[in-house]
C-alpha cells in the first residue's frame, strides 16, 4: 500500500504522472491512496482533476478541510472513490470511507477523518474513526488518513487504532515526518506523509507571497510555486490475512522542474 502526501496544484499532478506508474511497477504496489484536496491550483479538487489522477494510477483520494474550496466538488463525489472527513456533519456531500476490492487479495477499507486541534470546529476524529471501523464490517486491511495540524493528535490516533487498523497516516502539514514505524499491535504509522509539490516553497506556495504575509500582515494572494518538485510517500507492506503491517518505509523522490 502506497500513501502519497498532499498533491499541490499542477506541479504535483505532473509529478504524479511521472512517478506513480513507475513506482507501481517497481514496488509491486497493490493500492495507491493520495490526499487530493490541494490538487486544483493548490486549493481544493475538481471532478475532472480527480478523474485524471485516477487515470494515472491512484486508486483512492482522501481529503480534508480544503475539499470544499472548489464548488464543483459539492456534486463531484458520486461514483468516485473520493473521501471527505467522516466527522463532518451527516448532511455534507460525500462519505468518509470506501472499500476497495483487490480481487483474490480481499478488500481494503480506507477511512478519512479530520483533527480538531488548530483546525475548523468539527466532531471528534476518534469517534469518527471508531464509527468507520464499525461500518466497515470487519474488513481485515484498514487504512486511515487523519488530516490534522497537531502531531500529538495524529500520534494519539495511531495508538488509538493500534491493532485495529493496518496503516494510519497523517496529512495536512505538507511536511514529511521521520517517525514511520510499526506499532506493537501491528499498525504501521507515520505522523505526516508530506506533499507532492514544489520543493523551494512554503508548503507548496510561492515563498515571496508567503514571506510578505508574515512580514507585513497583508493577505497577499497565494499561488503555487514552481521549480523542482518533491514527491513524498510512504509504503506499508501488510499481510492480507491478518491485516497486520510487516514493514513501513518512506518513498521520497525529487524531480527537476516540470
Amino acid at each position: 500500500m502506497l500513501a502519497i502526501g498532499d498533491i499541490i496544484g499542477r506541479p504535483g499532478r505532473e509529478a504524479i504522472a511521472k512517478l506513480v506508474p513507475q513506482l507501481r511497477r517497481e514496488l509491486s504496489i497493490d493500492l495507491v491512496v493520495a490526499n487530493g484536496e490541494n490538487a486544483a491550483g493548490g486549493f481544493g479538487l475538481t471532478p475532472k482533476i480527480a478523474d485524471d489522477l485516477f487515470g494515472l494510477g491512484i486508486d483512492v483520494l482522501t481529503s480534508g478541510n480544503h475539499i470544499w474550496d472548489q464548488r464543483e466538488m459539492l456534486t463531484g463525489f458520486d461514483h468516485r472513490p473520493i473521501l471527505r472527513p467522516h466527522n463532518y456533519p451527516a448532511g455534507a456531500p460525500g462519505k468518509g470511507w470506501y472499500c476497495h476490492d483487490l480481487g483474490e487479495k480481499g478488500q481494503v477499507l480506507i477511512g478519512n477523518v479530520q483533527g480538531q486541534l488548530f483546525m475548523p470546529p468539527i466532531e471528534s476524529a476518534f469517534k469518527a474513526a471508531d464509527e468507520i471501523l464499525r461500518q466497515g464490517g470487519g474488513t481485515r486491511v484498514v487504512l486511515m488518513d487523519i488530516h490534522a495540524e497537531a502531531t500529538s493528535e495524529k500520534i494519539a490516533m495511531g495508538w488509538h487504532l493500534d491493532g485495529r487498523a493496518s496503516f494510519v497516516f497523517g496529512t495536512h502539514t505538507h511536511v514529511p515526518t521521520a517517525d514511520a514505524r510499526v506499532f506493537p499491535g501491528g499498525t504501521a504509522f507515520v505522523a505526516d506523509l508530506g506533499m507532492v509539490g514544489p520543493r523551494d516553497s512554503v508548503i507548496g506556495m510561492d515563498r515571496q507571497a508567503s514571506l510578505q504575509r508574515f512580514l507585513t500582515g497583508v493577505p497577499y494572494r497565494f499561488k503555487v510555486a514552481d521549480g523542482p518538485v518533491q514527491f513524498n510517500s510512504v509504503l506499508a507492506r501488510i499481510d492480507a490475512l491478518s491485516g497486520k503491517a510487516a514493514s513501513i518505509e518512506r518513498v521520497d523522490r525529487e524531480i527537476a522542474a516540470l
